[in-house]
C-alpha cells in the first residue's frame, strides 16, 4: 500500500471516528440499558472504538507523521 493512500484511509478512518463521537442522532431518546441512556452507551463504545483505532495509528505510522526518523 502507498503512503498516500495509507494517509487517505487514516484521515477518512479519523473523520468518520470525529464526526460520529457525538450521538446527535440518539439526542432525546429515552430508552435506557443498566439504568444509563442509550446515547451515553454509544458514547462510551465510541471512545473504545477510537482508543483502539488511536493505538493502532501510534503502533504503525505516528512517526511518519510526527517527522521521527528510526535509529
Amino acid at each position: 500500500m502507498t503512503a498516500r493512500i495509507r494517509t487517505l484511509l487514516w484521515v477518512v478512518t479519523f473523520t468518520v471516528i470525529v464526526g460520529l463521537s457525538v450521538p446527535w442522532f440518539l439526542w432525546g431518546d429515552p430508552r435506557t440499558a443498566a439504568g444509563l441512556p442509550v446515547w451515553l452507551w454509544w458514547h462510551i463504545g465510541w471512545m473504545g472504538l477510537a482508543s483502539a483505532v488511536f493505538y493502532l495509528f501510534t503502533r504503525t505510522d505516528w512517526d511518519r507523521y510526527m517527522g521521527v526518523t528510526n535509529g
